[in-house]
């Protein structure tokens, strides 16, 4: 009895860790991960984020309207 609890046991992990492996080699990759939108520093408070949404002057991006119309900010950073 213990031999069959004992391959049971063995076989059970033997397809729990085929399924889990299985699993995470076959996950395909959206086309938004594979096509990333580039990402820019904002001139006045430096958070990044994606070019779409930054506003842009004198080739200086910003965050937002306001830190667009304050400039830039402290380059102690």
């Amino acid at each position: 009895m213990l031999r069959l609890i004992f391959w049971i046991a063995v076989i059970a992990a033997a397809v729990w860790f085929w399924r889990k492996y299985k699993g995470q080699a076959s996950v395909p990759k959206s086309p938004a991960e594979l096509e990333a939108a580039p990402m820019v520093r904002c001139a006045h408070c430096g958070v990044h984020l994606p070019r779409d949404r930054a506003l842009s002057l004198q080739q200086q991006w910003y965050c937002s309207q306001a830190h667009l119309e304050q400039g830039p900010g402290s380059s102690g950073r």
